[in-house]
């Protein structure tokens, strides 16, 4: 690939984004929040393991599930947030590996092994956690990205069955610029990257 995205869409992506905890009055379509997905899966995993899964809560009902698992800084802001997305993990992804990886069956290097299965699927799904954010910003809409909530309640809420175990949430929507604080430091190149 030799095309560069223009300043423009660099900003869009990455400089002039920011995390958003206000949000403007406005519905988000369900066809966002597809096209954030269409995105996220093209973008690598190992073995194209792709274990993310995404539940958008989307009602007001839904989000106040969710609030006696919020820490008291992030209860406010995703009760108010137009659609909150819980990135959670499936912990038996390797199941689906003949069809995401056909090339090789692989399922042997996952099946019975709970450890490695772990550190796959979190890595993976954080990896995709990433992408998501870029592509909901790609499609016009602002984020987000939490952590502070109780992981063992969500899970149990909103995942009774076990196979699903959350990362992060993610509120997204249009965000009001005008609440926002002036944006934090970032460390220089040489302060976090080396050449050898």
């Amino acid at each position: 690939m030799s095309n560069i995205l223009s300043d423009t869409d660099l900003g869009i992506l990455f400089r002039d984004a920011r995390t958003h905890s206000e949000w403007l009055d406005k519905d988000v379509s369900p066809i966002l929040l597809e096209a954030i997905y269409d995105l996220v899966k093209m973008g690598p995993t190992s073995f194209n393991c792709n274990p993310l899964r995404i539940l958008y809560l989307t009602t007001r009902e839904s989000r106040e599930r969710l609030r006696p698992m919020l820490s008291r800084g992030n209860a406010d802001k995703t009760m108010v947030a137009p659609v909150t997305a819980i990135l959670a993990w499936d912990t038996q992804f390797y199941e689906l590996l003949p069809k995401l990886f056909p090339h090789s069956d692989v399922r042997a290097n996952f099946e019975g092994k709970a450890e490695h299965c772990e550190t796959t699927g979190f890595r993976n799904s954080s990896l995709q956690g990433a992408y998501f954010i870029i592509a909901a910003r790609a499609v016009g809409l602002d984020c987000g990205p939490m952590s502070g909530f109780d992981n063992e309640k969500v899970d149990a809420e909103f995942f009774p069955d076990g196979r699903l175990k959350s990362n992060f949430l993610c509120n997204l929507g249009y965000g009001d610029a005008s609440k926002l604080r002036p944006r934090s430091p970032r460390l220089d190149f040489d302060e976090a990257c080396q050449i050898l």
